[in-house]
């Protein structure tokens, strides 16, 4: 797969009742589509994908699946706390039509970097996919470091890697140590400028959920060359992407949906909703994005 464009980090829509609302769904992936997004990346962190049991998240694969055109990339998240859960979920995945899955460590376990590459290693003599490696550490616990990278230079199935590490030199090392050997998708969402000076190709976007036109006008005018166009729009997004970093990212990414028109419910305990101050406060992050 080559990895290209913006690629939404889907959040799972609930209604009222707290259950996956699919009609919601629909009426999300279809907007983004006619905004120009390039695939489907569900079940990842921004899908909380730790708060659905396994029965949901296949649904939500199902679904979004079904929904992909041929030319659409999909990737899905299959990652869960222990190696056997995560190849009981690519297989279910690699049965409902992804070849390609996003790996980031194993939650709570911390493992260290042999037992990571023994962990990658298992799932792909499990599974005929292929592997975006992903790298984000606030929320695991640990990095997929430099040895991961090493140990799966010569595994053709082991595509690239998205970094939501927040830090650049990450994307200045790869680049540094293995040329184009792995296909760098941003994940730090406030630094996609900088991210694509150093390589990266594609974007796996949570914030594409709320805000995908101006992420793609981003993406096409830096694959166009025109970095001080570029630059510009990136300031116009900047103040969004930067309060998103800075806490609570799905439940305002939701709440971002609300605001662009495709309301998508609240995030699931222990998620709460945001309180009318922080509403206040990423709306007005959101205003020259909305225009």
């Amino acid at each position: 797969m080559k990895l290209k464009g913006v690629m939404p980090a889907l959040v799972t829509p609930f209604n009222d009742q707290g259950k996956i609302d699919f009609n919601r769904f629909e009426k999300l992936l279809t907007k983004l589509r006619d905004d120009g997004v390039k695939g489907w990346v569900p079940c990842g962190s921004t899908g909380e994908y730790n708060a659905l049991t396994a029965d949901e998240r296949l649904s939500v694969l199902q679904f979004v699946a079904e929904f992909a055109n041929k030319d659409e990339l999909l990737i899905a998240g299959t990652n869960a706390g222990s190696t056997w859960e995560v190849i009981e979920h690519t297989k279910r995945a690699r049965d409902a039509g992804y070849g390609t899955v996003l790996l980031s460590a194993p939650f709570y376990a911390t493992p260290a970097p042999d037992e990571l590459i023994a962990h990658y290693r298992s799932v792909l003599d499990a599974v005929d996919v292929e592997i975006v490696l992903y790298n984000y550490p606030p929320k695991v616990g640990v990095e997929v470091g430099m040895a991961v990278l090493e140990a799966f230079a010569d595994e053709p199935r082991v595509i690239g890697i998205k970094e939501s590490s927040g830090n650049l030199l990450r994307a200045i090392d790869i680049r540094s140590r293995f040329g184009d050997r792995y296909q760098v998708t941003n994940g730090s969402d406030d630094q996609t400028l900088d991210f694509y000076l150093w390589g990266a190709t594609s974007w796996i976007c949570g914030p594409a959920n709320c805000m995908a036109r101006a992420c793609v006008d981003l993406v096409n005018t830096i694959e166009a060359g025109d970095w001080l166009a570029a630059r510009d729009k990136m300031q116009v997004i900047y103040g969004a992407m930067s309060s998103l970093e800075s806490g609570k990212f799905a439940q305002k990414v939701k709440y971002g949906c609300e605001l662009a028109g495709t309301p998508v419910g609240v995030g699931r305990q222990p998620l709460l909703p945001l309180t009318d101050e922080e509403k206040a406060a990423f709306k007005k992050a959101m205003e020259p994005v909305l225009g």
